[in-house]
């Protein structure tokens, strides 16, 4: 269970808005997240990955305080084991697609696994700069998945992806997902995408 009541001050177009959440996300649950742009979902996302500070509120995963604005508690990003899929998938260019994986795990198996996952098992020893843009994405999602994290985080992890490789990629995902207990947050631009795979919604 995370349990996320935060404040933060967004910079919008028109003026100062404020982000103010009060949710909280089952277990192994998938949210799929909506909404206008500017309204604040990729920040929403950050907060919880511990990589922008609001100004208040608190963040509580399976009973632990990973965030107290009054107590000013804040565990670390790398300390909370979550798995964020960024919109520019921020891949390292020196890295091979095998390298990005066997950087979070040593599980020789797991990583076998991610890679016929991603369809990406023939190709794990080119760099970033040789893949299409859906295969970053793709192998941005398995990077994520690598640490067998409790929450993962995506921001438009499907963007880049036709409608075939999506269709079998998220057919895959929800298998590994519920195998993990991971809990999902999926921010999409396209909230159809996620139909019937998602369990809850939360528009902005």
């Amino acid at each position: 269970m995370i349990s996320v009541t935060i404040e933060k001050k967004l910079r919008a177009y028109h003026g100062q808005q404020v982000l103010q959440v009060n949710r909280q996300f089952a277990s192994g649950s998938i949210t799929k997240i909506h909404g206008p742009s500017g309204a604040g979902k990729t920040t929403f996302l950050k907060i919880i990955a511990g990589l922008i500070i609001p100004e208040k509120g608190t963040i509580i995963a399976d009973g632990i305080m990973w965030f107290n604005a009054d107590t000013k508690i804040n565990i670390p990003a790398q300390k909370r084991n979550t798995g964020f899929v960024f919109q520019q998938y921020a891949l390292f260019p020196n890295m091979t697609i095998r390298q990005h994986l066997a950087y979070a795990t040593k599980d020789e198996q797991w990583i076998k696994r991610l890679l016929l996952l991603g369809k990406l098992d023939t190709l794990e020893h080119q760099k970033p700069e040789h893949l299409s843009g859906g295969q970053q994405q793709r192998l941005a999602i398995l990077r994520a998945l690598a640490t067998k994290p409790k929450l993962v985080l995506m921001d438009e992890p499907f963007s880049a992806l036709d409608l075939k490789m999506k269709t079998e990629l998220v057919a895959e995902l929800k298998v590994v997902l519920k195998e993990l207990d991971t809990t999902t947050l999926i921010v999409s631009h396209n909230p159809q995408e996620l139909a019937g795979w998602a369990d809850e919604e939360m528009i902005f």
